[in-house]
């Protein structure tokens, strides 16, 4: 297996807001570390920001740091950004032993990175799966968080929205380019609404590499057939790790992760037709902490890009939560 990189490198990247206009942002440096068990795991880092909170950003299930492109923006002025592809997504190592795609493995991640970035605490803005690991921390080092943001993920997972993940979790898409699949996106993706095609292209991006290969014809006199196909941008034993995780949990609500989070600044980030987290869910949420900051974003399903409007007032609603809360730790370890 060979190695990714380990120099750091500056790039400025563009992206398309959800109003269709581009931005473009510094995405400063990229790193890896080596977890604990050996693994080199891809980070992003604006090293730099205004007076908020270090903002952790961890992608959901089969997607990488790319998810965040879009919230950069939003958040960069004030808040140092560090987005983490999970081990064996985007560009981190993939593991020779699958069974370490875990949330508990994964969590434990996340504090090697805080160890090795020197970060005694951070906020966690964490899409489905990276929600998930930040309940788990809740649970096992919650001194090191100083407040999460939840987007489009609950301790409740809808069957229905469980069964769609099981569905292409491991397979690479039918389409064969970029392209293709952006033009497919809409119609598989019913839940969007109103989401523009360049906004589908930059996902098609964000998730595939197009790979062309070239067949020769009998004839001598053709020029080749240029085959396309596009490929995963995460290990496909993930789904081994995942089957066998569903099948262990057997689909188990867990709300003592989610009351863990008491205590901390919190927002959720819902997507109104979401098939993965639902109202109902979403309600005993708010019940059970009713100063949660709580965002239904109309049109969007499983999950919010993060800069709609209403998912950039909630977060801007979160960061002055975040800020009264570094107040608070800090008055109290004085």
């Amino acid at each position: 297996m060979v190695s990714p990189p380990g120099s750091p490198c500056r790039k400025v990247k563009s992206v398309m807001t959800s109003k269709n206009t581009m931005i473009s942002f510094t995405d400063t440096k990229e790193e890896y570390f080596e977890t604990s068990d050996g693994l080199k795991l891809h980070f992003t880092d604006t090293d730099k920001g205004g007076s908020g909170a270090v903002i952790l950003c961890l992608a959901g299930l089969t997607r990488s740091s790319r998810d965040f492109d879009f919230v950069t923006p939003h958040l960069m002025d004030k808040h140092r950004l560090i987005k983490l592809d999970a081990r064996g997504r985007g560009k981190s190592q993939y593991a020779e032993d699958f069974t370490s795609y875990n949330v508990q493995r994964e969590a434990l991640d996340v504090i090697e990175l805080l160890d090795y970035l020197g970060l005694s605490k951070v906020a966690i803005l964490g899409t489905s799966r990276g929600g998930i690991v930040s309940m788990v921390l809740a649970t096992t080092a919650k001194e090191r968080l100083i407040g999460v943001c939840l987007n489009d993920i609950g301790p409740v997972i809808q069957q229905e929205g469980l069964d769609r993940i099981k569905n292409y979790l491991g397979f690479p898409p039918t389409a064969s380019t970029l392209q293709q699949f952006a033009l497919e996106r809409p119609k598989k993706m019913y839940e969007f609404e109103n989401v523009p095609p360049s906004r589908w292209m930059e996902e098609a991006i964000n998730l595939f590499d197009q790979i062309q290969t070239t067949e020769n014809e009998i004839d001598d006199k053709s020029k080749g057939i240029h085959i396309y196909s596009l490929k995963l941008r995460y290990d496909k034993k993930l789904r081994d790790a995942c089957i066998q995780g569903f099948d262990k949990c057997n689909n188990k609500p867990f709300w003592p992760l989610f009351e863990a989070l008491d205590g901390l600044p919190l927002a959720l980030i819902h997507g109104a037709n979401s098939d993965l987290l639902s109202h109902e869910t979403v309600l005993e949420m708010s019940t059970k902490h009713p100063d949660m900051i709580l965002t239904h974003v109309q049109g969007r399903g499983h999950i919010p890009f993060l800069d709609e409007p209403e998912s950039v007032i909630a977060l801007q609603e979160w960061s002055k939560k975040l800020d009264t809360q570094i107040q608070i730790q800090t008055h109290t370890e004085n």
